[in-house]
């Protein structure tokens, strides 16, 4: 018997990034809350370029593995920024 997650967005608080996988077969991304609503939060989903969504609060999500501390937000923006400043170059030429 598989036990079901209980995590939906409703637990992610606006501001804050969070390691998550929305399906239990998904790789693991990266989000940042960036709006909060009665019923829904406006989620910036970071891949290759930003991903904005809305989602529902009651949007399950399989697990929500950690909230990145401040020192690890500013990290991860460094590398982040890095490669996209990368990107874009190699489109100037």
């Amino acid at each position: 018997m598989v036990e079901e997650s209980m995590y939906s967005y409703a637990l992610l608080e606006p501001g804050c990034y969070y390691l998550i996988q929305e399906k239990e077969e998904d790789p693991v991304t990266l989000i940042k809350i960036t709006v909060e609503t009665d019923q829904c939060l406006y989620v910036t989903r970071f891949a290759e370029s930003p991903v904005l969504e809305w989602k529902k609060k009651t949007d399950e999500i399989f697990d929500i593995l950690e909230l990145l501390a401040d020192e690890k937000v500013k990290e991860w923006e460094s590398v982040y920024n890095d490669n996209q400043d990368a990107y874009y170059e190699e489109d100037d030429e």
